[in-house]
């Protein structure tokens, strides 16, 4: 089957050619190639965004400046997504993707950022029509999900990106220069924690509303409060089991329900572990397992540690890469204070702690001072991204893959979904005694078969990947 890219890719030539023959450097308009697929580097994309009450309309934001934001569709006409429309006068209003995408045919690509369950079946319908996918991290509901979703851009060839934004800036990248030149020598183990989620807490703390934080370890509630006139209560449901509407889900905190979200770690592990796999060039672990405060069937506990094991990889030039430990923390858990830590410092509510045999990272800042003060960084060699939105538009127009394109955010998803299976209420008495040893070809869990049940779900009635 021949897709929109692949036209692009057997017409350029010729197109290019005829072009300057033509007209000196003049680059061919979209309108002299409509219907071949083409879409002309210089051009612009016809950009739909789908999603935008909260994290999407920034996302829609740094695209709208090159590009024609054609179409805007929401599940929830709220006074967020109002303004938003607003802001995008000439852009097609829809509640449904699927009749937005039927309807509009001159969409090139999408934006998603919706609740993460209803993710890959957003992104396969606009793959399977050749549309180029920008999805918010993380990419999928399900490690399932994810496998499935990594393959089938393959397939179609479209222009991929997830939206863990901080893989495009520079420090990452120095981050790697550093750990690549031996300065901690080999890296065994990584820490990582964050300050998600609220569990509860008071306004003075988390000033309302503040919508990147919310609660966790609650239950479902009982009262059944009237759908808002705005809302589109079904297609905020989506594949889901349904349930009655509760503001408790909606809007944003949905995060913390099992149904609708990934959790802490869902929420921020592929921002905080980018770095760490590229530095490492980790992939998939061998093994996870995880402890965690009281855990229920209805939403992510208040506090969790999840912690994986990774293979020895392919040593690089200045440094060996033997077998990793990661562990996470959220919840306000966090590892204990290391030695070399000065006087007066602290590791903060979030961070990344390396520990090599010669040393240790914590945020690109070395310790002991003794070897921080001591070393000399090489010239930097990893050169800057043109910026992480724009990564994605440059690749739909030919250039190269983005850099969280899918086959790196498939992967990197996949292993951030695998901690949130040994949280699950139902495997926790067997997960006492064993951790869970996981098959990445398969996609098995070799030692509880009952655990593989938690790769995926059976979507409702109507819904399809």
């Amino acid at each position: 089957m021949k897709t929109k890219t692949s036209k692009t890719i057997s017409r350029r030539g010729f197109l290019g050619a005829s072009a300057t023959v033509l007209a000196g450097l003049t680059i061919v308009p979209r309108h002299a190639v409509a219907g071949l697929g083409h879409i002309a580097p210089s051009d612009k994309l016809n950009v739909a965004g789908i999603g935008f009450g909260g994290k999407g309309a920034s996302d829609i934001a740094p695209v709208s400046i090159t590009e024609n934001i054609v179409a805007l569709c929401d599940v929830d006409w709220s006074e967020p997504v109002v303004k938003v429309f607003n802001t995008y006068p000439g852009a097609k209003r829809y509640k449904d993707y699927r009749l937005m995408l039927d309807i509009q045919k001159d969409i090139d690509a999408v934006i998603i950022a919706t609740p993460d369950h209803t993710h890959a079946v957003i992104s396969m319908e606009a793959i399977k029509r050749g549309k180029h996918v920008y999805c918010e991290k993380p990419l999928t509901h399900t490690v399932h999900e994810a496998r499935v979703l990594s393959k089938a851009a393959r397939e179609y060839k479209v222009a991929t990106q997830m939206g863990n934004s901080g893989q495009a800036g520079d420090g990452p990248r120095r981050l790697r220069e550093m750990i690549w030149d031996g300065v901690i020598g080999p890296v065994r183990e990584v820490h990582v924690w964050i300050d998600r989620p609220n569990n509860g807490l008071s306004d003075a703390i988390f000033p309302a509303p503040n919508i990147w934080y919310w609660s966790q370890g609650i239950n479902r509630p009982v009262d059944t409060p009237p759908v808002p006139p705005t809302l589109d209560w079904d297609l905020f449901v989506g594949p889901a089991p349904m349930r009655p509407y509760h503001p408790a889900y909606h809007p944003f905190k949905w995060r913390g329900w099992w149904n609708f979200g990934n959790g802490a770690l869902g929420d921020m592990g592929c921002h905080a572990f980018d770095p760490i796999f590229r530095a490492l060039k980790l992939k998939y672990p061998t093994s996870v397992q995880a402890t965690s405060t009281l855990i229920n069937q209805e939403t992510y506990p208040l506090g969790s540690m999840v912690r994986y094991e990774f293979p020895k990889r392919e040593e690089m030039p200045r440094v060996s890469m033997p077998p990793i430990s990661l562990i996470w923390y959220d919840g306000g858990l966090r590892p204990m204070r290391f030695p070399e830590l000065e006087d007066g410092e602290n590791m903060g509510v979030s961070g990344t702690l390396f520990v090599g045999d010669k040393g240790k990272i914590l945020g690109n800042k070395i310790y002991p001072k003794s070897l921080r003060e001591s070393y000399k960084p090489p010239t930097p060699f990893i050169p800057s991204s043109p910026g992480h939105y724009m990564e994605w538009i440059l690749a739909c127009k030919g250039g190269e893959p983005a850099g969280s394109n899918f086959d790196w955010g498939g992967p990197l998803t996949e292993t951030v979904l695998l901690g949130n299976i040994p949280l699950r209420k139902e495997l926790r008495e067997k997960l006492n005694n064993q951790t869970l040893n996981f098959d990445s070809d398969k996609l098995n869990f070799l030692n509880l078969p009952e655990a593989n049940n938690f790769f995926h779900y059976e979507y409702r009635k109507g819904w399809t990947l």
